[in-house]
């Protein structure tokens, strides 16, 4: 049984060797939250340990890499506050960084591999693999490549291509089982029957990632590889292709692997990018902070102490330990993810939620007329709408009021609120709103004391008076907001809500 880890690399951090890891994405559609996941755990581990951290984009596929999908990338890396050592835009002794510019750099090992008999060329036909694997199935044997190409003579060569047949490349895999130690599940052993020969390069020449990834590690010098459960039933590929590609002397040392859990979504299913939570841009949209995501998406298979769910970046980064990730798939609980974003929301200072709320005060957000925004009156309203707010785009609702001609028209709140009797409380509530000094504290006895003559408490008597004016049940203090919108504003929506009560 052949261990492959390397001793070197495995203690390299008690050693105090920096790592090498690397974030090696690929530019297709929106990027997925269980990707930013792994990108931050390697991030993390690269500046816990003083490392380096490697941005490379795996392009290959140019049927769904687009320049749309990589600039998106490269702008999420940005917003999340990601930054790298070698990459794009960065620069660094292995470049380039992009594998659709390394394209002669992957042929040039494929020739290698063949010519020192660790790959070879197969000319099956896709029918007749799939015949060749029923027939396995129903043996009840594995169904993977049966090597039947594995020793083709020159002569059995020679008659495949007078046939007119094209031919993959396929890697030789070794015929005994292979171990290592993950850094997250601990010893693993693959039996050599569940892992056959694999293809690294197709008939039309391209190569494909179960080569041109480990060659661009071997090159880029990684020293771990932190990566999703979903490829650990390659490594064991990867570690033959390492020793294939150390011999050749293309590779140094074989990495160390860490295989990150499965973010799961509804139903207990792998989180897909078909899953409408699983996409960054709709948590950019919402207006989620890169500081609050990353502290949810680092609690997926990762604590930095069982009885604390809120710290900073930079708390992480300093508690990051690789050996403390669980190996049990981690749940995507969007309630709790909303939860850590608004505690962070409330830890910014008033200046820096006033100036993150931006967007959503203008257009396409604001239903209001952009010279309607007071800069003036939202500052002052800033300090409670940060206590309320999930994410930032409730801005928009929370302050509407303020900058509408009229204020929002919510039937379900109106019928709510006015009860039998409202009109007659607004008109009391107006008269002692209009004799009162308009402060907070002032109009609150105001109502207080329009209540008490209705019978009734301060919550019963405020809501007419709050849906009158901001057109909704909840909301905002009530009488800091009457107080920042104004005596004239405040009275003229009380009596367009009773004069709305005397037609109905």
């Amino acid at each position: 049984m052949a261990n492959t880890n390397s001793p070197n690399l495995s203690t390299s951090l008690e050693q105090g060797v920096p790592p090498r890891v690397r974030f090696c994405p690929s530019p297709t559609g929106n990027p997925h939250v269980g990707l930013v996941r792994t990108a931050l755990f390697n991030w993390a581990f690269a500046r816990h340990h003083g490392g380096t951290l490697v941005f490379r984009i795996e392009d290959t596929d140019a049927a769904r890499d687009s320049e749309e999908s990589y600039d998106q990338l490269l702008d999420s890396m940005r917003w999340l506050g990601f930054d790298w050592d070698e990459g794009p835009e960065v620069g660094g002794p292995h470049a380039p960084y992009r594998q659709s510019q390394r394209m002669d750099i992957y042929k040039d090992v494929a020739e290698k591999l063949l010519a020192g008999g660790y790959a070879y060329h197969c000319y099956c036909t896709t029918e007749e693999l799939d015949t060749r694997r029923e027939a396995a199935r129903a043996a009840g044997k594995p169904s993977g490549y049966d090597g039947h190409c594995r020793d083709l003579t020159a002569e059995q060569t020679a008659a495949y291509e007078a046939e007119g047949r094209t031919s993959i490349v396929r890697f030789r895999m070794p015929d005994e089982a292979l171990t290592f130690t993950d850094l997250v599940r601990g010893e693993l052993t693959f039996q050599p029957e569940n892992v056959p020969d694999y293809g690294i390069v197709r008939a039309n020449g391209a190569p494909l990632y179960t080569l041109v990834n480990p060659v661009d590690d071997a090159l880029m010098e990684i020293t771990h590889v932190l990566r999703g459960e979903d490829l650990l039933s390659s490594t064991p590929r990867q570690i033959a292709l390492y020793k294939a590609l150390i011999e050749l002397g293309i590779a140094k040392e074989t990495p160390v692997f860490g295989h990150l859990p499965y973010v799961m979504g509804e139903g207990n299913k792998k989180l897909s990018k078909r899953d409408p939570q699983a996409s960054l841009n709709l948590y950019r949209e919402r207006g989620f902070l890169p500081q609050g995501l990353l502290n949810y998406l680092s609690l997926l298979g990762w604590s930095i102490a069982e009885d604390r769910d809120i710290f900073s970046v930079e708390e992480m980064v300093a508690a990051f330990d690789i050996k403390d990730v669980n190996a049990n798939p981690a749940r995507f609980d969007l309630k709790k993810c909303e939860h850590i974003n608004a505690e962070h929301i409330r830890m910014l200072d008033v200046k820096t939620f006033t100036e993150s709320c931006g967007p959503w005060l203008k257009a396409p957000f604001a239903p209001w007329a952009p010279e309607a925004f007071d800069a003036a009156r939202f500052e002052a309203i800033a300090p409670y709408a940060q206590t309320r707010v999930t994410v930032l785009s409730d801005i928009t609702a929370n302050v509407d009021f303020l900058f509408l001609d009229e204020p929002v028209e919510d039937e379900a709140s109106w019928a709510k609120a006015m009860k039998e009797g409202s009109d007659a409380l607004l008109v009391t509530a107006r008269a002692k709103l209009i004799a009162a000094e308009w402060n907070a504290e002032a109009l609150k006895s105001a109502i207080l004391a329009a209540g008490e003559e209705h019978g009734l408490k301060l919550g019963k008597a405020q809501a007419p008076v709050r849906v009158a004016v901001t057109g909704r049940t909840i909301g905002l203090p009530l009488f800091e907001s009457l107080e920042i919108l104004g005596r004239e504003k405040t009275v003229a929506r009380i009596d367009a809500g009773q004069a709305q009560l005397c037609v109905l």
